[in-house]
């Protein structure tokens, strides 16, 4: 039996095998029996996995958040793809094991942002030495520092945009960036809407726990992102000697009214130019984010992407080349 193609390759009728990252797994009711279902995903996307026969076989051999191997045939299913998994087990991860003489390799299943790691990480090292505030600079080379390992590698949400290897990074440097040259525009403070930028979703590193896949921390549960950076900004604020109460009172509106209106789960609105400008930004990275994955995915109609649930539309990938 052959190898299976990617995942963003994957067509109707391929039947073979391949190692998978599997991110999502639930038992759901079907006509006349209970299925699994899976989300499996290597680096180029993810393909829905549906194990219907031999469920009580397979359950317990590999949970989500595992690499698996898998055997079966893609097919179309109510116009998406589907594959329907005929055997599967979690990958054996040891050095000289079967699965790596086979090829397994966790690099190539593990979505990862565009841009090289190390030169996103040094970009963020210049943004913070570049703080003209005193304050602001010892405020962010602080929460860098204390939080290094996370920020190199951490996902900025779990599925919406930026939700992979890196992306964390690539989310706040864009919006540096953006941000920096609207402030220009603006006759706005560029270190508050950088330092807004860095700091705005400080808490994803403590609401999302992430290892190969990503999953919600019982803190990102019950308390959520937004707060949870908050009283992680306000902590450093205060650890800081003489940084101003006013300062801190600024970055801290900055980061609890990031999600631009309170109907999106911000606590308090923007009441800064700002705060204006970084929601705004915000919003543009994410959305843009979702669009060039759209654009890039397979599938859709002719011209046109697939229909995209959280945008309410499709987007039109150019004329045929």
């Amino acid at each position: 039996m052959q190898r299976l193609p990617s995942a963003n390759r994957l067509a109707p009728n391929q039947s073979g095998w391949g190692f998978f990252l599997c991110t999502e797994k639930s038992i759901r009711a079907g006509r006349g029996s209970d299925y699994l279902a899976l989300t499996l995903q290597d680096a180029t996307g993810d393909v829905v996995g549906r194990v219907l026969d031999n469920v009580e076989r397979f359950r317990d051999e590999f949970d989500a958040g595992e690499f698996v191997k898998v055997q079966g045939r893609a097919q179309s299913f109510n116009g998406r793809l589907q594959f329907v998994i005929e055997n599967i087990r979690r990958v054996m991860l040891g050095a000289d094991s079967q699965d790596r003489r086979e090829g397994f390799n966790e690099d190539v299943l593990v979505p990862t942002a565009p841009r090289p790691l190390d030169e996103m990480w040094a970009e963020l090292q210049q943004l913070v030495a570049g703080l003209g505030d005193p304050h602001l600079r010892a405020l962010a080379g602080h929460l860098v520092q204390a939080n290094e390992q996370r920020l190199r590698i951490w996902p900025a949400a779990r599925s919406v945009h930026h939700g992979y290897r890196g992306g964390f990074l690539e989310h706040v440097l864009k919006m540096a960036e953006a941000g920096r040259a609207l402030a220009g525009l603006y006759d706005a403070d560029t270190d508050l809407v950088v330092i807004g930028a860095l700091l705005h979703d400080i808490g994803k590193l403590l609401e999302l726990d992430y290892q190969a896949s990503t999953s919600y921390t019982r803190e990102g549960n019950l308390i959520g992102h937004v707060t949870l950076g908050a009283l992680t900004v306000n902590e450093a604020c205060r650890s800081l000697q003489g940084f101003p109460d006013a300062l801190r009172t600024e970055v801290l509106h900055l980061v609890l009214s990031h999600h631009g209106a309170k109907e999106f789960g911000a606590p308090v609105e923007p009441m800064t130019v700002e705060a204006v400008i970084l929601a705004k930004v915000d919003e543009l990275d994410s959305e843009l984010n979702q669009i060039r994955r759209a654009l890039d995915e397979p599938g859709g109609e002719g011209e046109f992407t697939s229909f995209q649930p959280r945008l309410g539309r499709s987007f039109w990938k150019g004329p045929p080349k």
